[in-house]
C-alpha cells in the first residue's frame, strides 16, 4: 500500500499547476502563488495553504488557497472541497474561507455575518451594522480550527472560535463546566449551529505579552492556584493524551523535514519514554496546553485562562512541562527581552519541582518541546530550519540535566 502523504508534491513547485487549474474552475486566473503554511502527518497526509494573487472578473484579489493530499485516498470531508487529479493521486482544493471541515469559517470570515450572529445571539445591549466591526485572523490550522477576533469599534472584543463538528459540544461544555466553578475561563456570548463558539475577551492582558515587562507579572504560586481551582469534574473528562506519549510522533515529523536532526530526536524520545513511561497516567484535573498565551494577568496576578477545549485528567507536572516548554522557545526575541525570559524561568522552575517530580518535569518539557518544534516548517518561517535546531538543542539540554 502507497505511504506517498503528499508532501513532496504539495511542497513543490509541482502544485502550482493544481492551483491554476482550481483557480480556473473557479472562474479565476492565478497570477502568481507562494506556499504558506504546511501540516504533514508522516506516511499519512499533508495539507497546505498557499497565498495567491488572483484575477477574477471583478478584478484582482489576494487569496488563500488549501490543498489536502493522502496516502490512502480521500476522507469523505474531502469531497467537500473540490477535487483534482494528479497523475493517479486524487487531491482536495479550497478557496479560503471554504474550509471543508470548518464550515461555520466562511460566516465568521465577513463581517456582514459574523455581525448577523451577535446580533442574533444578543452579544451586545444594541444590533451593531457591519461597518462597526472589524475581524482579524487570530490563527487559522487548516481543517482543524480557525479563531477570529471580531472587535467592534467603540465596544468589546469578542473571539470566534471556529470548531469541528465532532469538538463543538465538548468545548462548550468545557467552557460552562469552568465558569460554573469560578475558574475565570472566557464567558461564552454566542455557540451557532454551523459550530462557531464565540467567547468575550478576559480582562487583563496576555502573559505572553507580561513576560517582557520589569516587574514579574505573577508568581509561579498563583500559576499552580488557578490550576488546583479546576474542579473535581474535569478529572471525569474523557481523557486526552499527553503530549508526550506523541513524542515519537512528533519527532518524526522533525526529522521528516530536517534529517539531519533524527539521530539526535532518537536519543531524546529514549530518554523520554524510558523515564515516563512507567509513571502512571495521573487524575489531577488538568488544563492540557497551559502556556503564556493561555494564561491573562492584571495587578500581579492571574485573572483569566484560555482555551479550556484540552481540560481533563493528567498530571499537574504536564501543564507545568507545557509552560516550561513555550517560554524556553520563544522565538525572536531581543537580547532584554531572553533576559526577562531567563529569569522568569530561575524564579518559577524551583517552585515547580517543588510541587511535581523534577526528573519527570523535565522529560515532559523535552516531549513538548518536540512538538514545538514542528511549528517553524509548518508556518513556513523565515530561517525555519535553524529555528527547528534551536528547539531541539533546548529540548537535549532539558533531558541532559536528569541523565
Amino acid at each position: 500500500m502507497s505511504t506517498d502523504d503528499g508532501a513532496t508534491l504539495l511542497t513543490s513547485d509541482g502544485v502550482g499547476g493544481l492551483l491554476s487549474a482550481a483557480v480556473t474552475h473557479a472562474g479565476g486566473d492565478l497570477v502568481a502563488w507562494a506556499l504558506d503554511h504546511v501540516d504533514a502527518n508522516p506516511n499519512q497526509s499533508t495539507t497546505a495553504t498557499y497565498s495567491a494573487i488572483v484575477d477574477w472578473p471583478y478584478g484582482r484579489r489576494d487569496e488563500l488557497l488549501g490543498v489536502s493530499a493522502r496516502a490512502h485516498g480521500l476522507s469523505a470531508s474531502d469531497n467537500r472541497a473540490e477535487i483534482f487529479a494528479d497523475g493517479d493521486r486524487e487531491v482536495a482544493v479550497w478557496l479560503y474561507p471554504n474550509d471543508p471541515d470548518l464550515p461555520g469559517l466562511a460566516r465568521a470570515a465577513y463581517p456582514s455575518s459574523m455581525v448577523a450572529v451577535l446580533n442574533a445571539y444578543k452579544a451586545l445591549p444594541d444590533p451593531i451594522a457591519p461597518d462597526q466591526l472589524d475581524l482579524a485572523m487570530v490563527t487559522y490550522r487548516p481543517r482543524r480550527r480557525a479563531v477570529l477576533r471580531a472587535s467592534v469599534r467603540g465596544g468589546p472584543t469578542f473571539f470566534v472560535k471556529v470548531l469541528r463538528e465532532r469538538l463543538f459540544h465538548d468545548v462548550s461544555r468545557r467552557h460552562k463546566l469552568l465558569l460554573d466553578a469560578g475558574v475565570p475561563a472566557p464567558r461564552i456570548a454566542a455557540g451557532t449551529q454551523d459550530f462557531l463558539l464565540v467567547l468575550e475577551e478576559l480582562p487583563g492582558r496576555p502573559l505572553a505579552r507580561a513576560i517582557f515587562d520589569p516587574v514579574r507579572p505573577c508568581t509561579a504560586e498563583q500559576l499552580i492556584e488557578v490550576l488546583d481551582a479546576m474542579p473535581p469534574a474535569v478529572a471525569e473528562l474523557e481523557r486526552r493524551p499527553p503530549w508526550s506519549d506523541a513524542v515519537d510522533h512528533y519527532a518524526r515529523m522533525v526529522g521528516a523535514a530536517v534529517p539531519s536532526e533524527q539521530e539526535r530526536l532518537d536519543r531524546i524520545v529514549a530518554r523520554v519514554r524510558s523515564g515516563l513511561d512507567a509513571i502512571p497516567p495521573g487524575d489531577e484535573p488538568t488544563h492540557g496546553d497551559f502556556h503564556e498565551g493561555q494564561v491573562h494577568v492584571a495587578g500581579g496576578g492571574v485573572v483569566g485562562i484560555l482555551d479550556v477545549d484540552t481540560i481533563g485528567p493528567g498530571r499537574r507536572a504536564d501543564d507545568l512541562a507545557c509552560l516550561i516548554a513555550h517560554l524556553s522557545t520563544i522565538q525572536r526575541m531581543n537580547a532584554e527581552q531572553e533576559a526577562r525570559v531567563h529569569g522568569i524561568l530561575r524564579d518559577w522552575v524551583p517552585v515547580f519541582d517543588e510541587r511535581v517530580d523534577p526528573v519527570e518535569l523535565r522529560l515532559r518539557a523535552a516531549a513538548v518541546i518536540i512538538s514545538l518544534a514542528t511549528g517553524p516548517y509548518r508556518g513556513q518561517e523565515p530561517e525555519w530550519e535553524r529555528e527547528t535546531m534551536r528547539m531541539v538543542d533546548s529540548a537535549e539540554a532539558l533531558v541532559l540535566q536528569v541523565s
